[in-house]
Order: structure tokens, then C-alpha cells, then sequence
């Protein structure tokens, strides 16, 4: 009992004593009375960009066969891009790729293991996989539906990402860099005023407690996103209220944290 009650009190006062070490430490931390506060901005901002990746993926057991179907669905691609006049420089197609695909087997009669003692089954050949991407950067949103629409009857595997962008990012995030400033200088005066205090010089600034977020809010997302994903993939099934497509707006925003030298 006597050795508990002596311990009790060691173990308080190191506890005391590590909480004002933290104390000092925050204090120190700048060699001045400051206080530290975090502002964010939002910008919306009607869209002028597009970005559509399309993928063909064929599965034949005669490479050939599948290798120029694919074809077939990346010539039709370039078709529309010349439809729509689209230049050379926003058509992209991406690397071809051959895989052979198997499917594995069991039959309860006659297992097949490996030499693990796993039962694996017996692998049967179901033909060459010949995939290939075909991305469109469009920059006139007023022809996207009718575009996208005639992406679709190519009859692709999968529409990979719909993405809507602005060629003004850069200007957007710098205004909305400042507007997230100004709103931290804001959120301090009025912190500081309320206990007699006027906010100094900023000692630090971090842009960002996580990284700027720049995003696209659009009605028609998941109209245009919504495709099959079966293996072997055969169809594209789509909204039927497609037809009330809208771009909708993006955002753009930024958020900086600010360290204020206290007077």
C-alpha cells in the first residue's frame, strides 16, 4: 500500500510536467502570441472542355477475327471525329493489346490439382482478347450530346471516363487562391476582435489542408457513365433520359492556412 501511494504522485507529476512542455512548446513555436485559421474558396464555372475515352475490346478464338473487329470499332471512332471536323491533335488512340483468356474447369469426376494439391481445374482456351482506347478532347460542348450519341451506336465495350473540364483552371485556381486569403484574413480579424486583439503579420501561410479539389457537377455524368461491365463485355446500356443531357457547372477550390502574428 505504501509503495501505490508514493506512485501515484510520481506518475501525476510527470504528467503535469509533460502537458507544460507541450505548452511551451506551442507557444515557442514562433516566438510570438499568434493564431492560426484556415479559409476556403469555391468558384463555379460553366465548362468549354470534354474529355471522352472509349474502349473496344474483341474476343475471338481466331486472332484475326478479333484483331479486326476491333478495328472496325476504332475506324468508326475516327469516322465521327471526321464527322464533326474534330482536329487530328484532340483524337487520340492508345497502344493495341493481345491477351490470351482462359476459363477453368472442374469436373467432379476427374479433379485436376496442381502440384500444391490445389484444385485447379482444367484450363480451356476461350480466344485472343484484343483490346484498344480511342479518347476524344472536345471543345465545343454544344455538339457533345448528338456525339455522344453516335459514340454509342459503335456499340464499344465500356465507356471508360466522361470528363468535363475548363481551359481557365489555372486562372480559376489562382482567383480562387486569393479568395481563400482573404477569407482566412477575414476569419482571424474576426476571431481576434471578439477578445480585444488585432491580427499582425502572417508568419505562415500553407495552401491547403488537402490538396485543391477541381471537379465537375453535371446532370448527364451518370446518363453518360452508365455502361455494362459483364466479361466478355457485349453491350452499352444507357439512361433512356439521356435526352435531357446538361453540362451542368464545375468547381473549382482552393483552401490555404494562414499562421497571424497577434498585437
Amino acid at each position: 500500500m505504501k509503495i501505490l501511494s508514493l506512485f501515484i504522485p510520481i506518475v501525476a507529476a510527470i504528467s503535469v510536467c509533460s502537458t507544460a512542455l507541450l505548452a511551451q512548446a506551442r507557444t515557442d513555436a514562433y516566438g510570438v502570441p499568434f493564431i492560426e485559421v484556415t479559409g476556403k474558396a469555391e468558384i463555379a464555372v460553366e465548362p468549354d472542355l470534354a474529355t471522352i475515352s472509349v474502349d473496344f475490346t474483341k474476343l475471338d478464338k481466331d486472332l484475326n477475327a478479333a484483331r479486326k473487329a476491333n478495328e472496325e470499332g476504332v475506324a468508326a471512332m475516327l469516322r465521327i471525329a471526321a464527322k464533326y471536323a474534330l482536329p487530328s491533335g484532340d483524337v487520340r488512340t492508345n497502344n493495341i493489346s493481345v491477351s490470351m483468356k482462359y476459363l477453368s474447369i472442374r469436373d467432379r469426376q476427374k479433379p485436376v490439382y496442381d502440384e500444391d494439391g490445389d484444385e485447379v481445374g482444367v484450363r480451356e482456351f476461350q480466344g485472343y482478347e484484343v483490346s484498344r482506347s480511342v479518347t476524344i478532347k472536345l471543345k465545343r460542348l454544344e455538339i457533345f450530346e448528338e456525339l455522344f450519341n453516335d459514340i454509342l451506336a459503335t456499340k464499344p465495350t465500356r465507356i471508360d471516363d466522361v470528363k468535363f473540364e475548363t481551359s481557365r483552371l489555372i486562372e480559376l485556381r489562382a482567383n480562387a487562391r486569393e479568395m481563400a486569403m482573404k477569407a482566412a484574413l477575414d476569419k482571424a480579424r474576426s476571431m481576434t476582435s471578439a477578445i480585444g486583439q488585432t491580427v499582425g503579420k502572417a508568419i505562415k501561410i500553407t495552401e491547403g489542408t488537402s490538396s485543391d479539389r477541381y471537379f465537375a457537377n453535371s446532370n448527364g455524368m451518370a446518363n453518360a457513365t452508365n455502361v455494362a461491365s459483364s466479361s466478355p463485355i457485349t453491350s452499352v446500356v444507357t439512361s433512356s433520359k439521356f435526352g435531357t443531357f446538361s453540362v451542368g457547372s464545375i468547381s473549382v477550390e482552393a483552401s490555404v492556412t494562414v499562421v497571424f502574428e497577434l498585437n
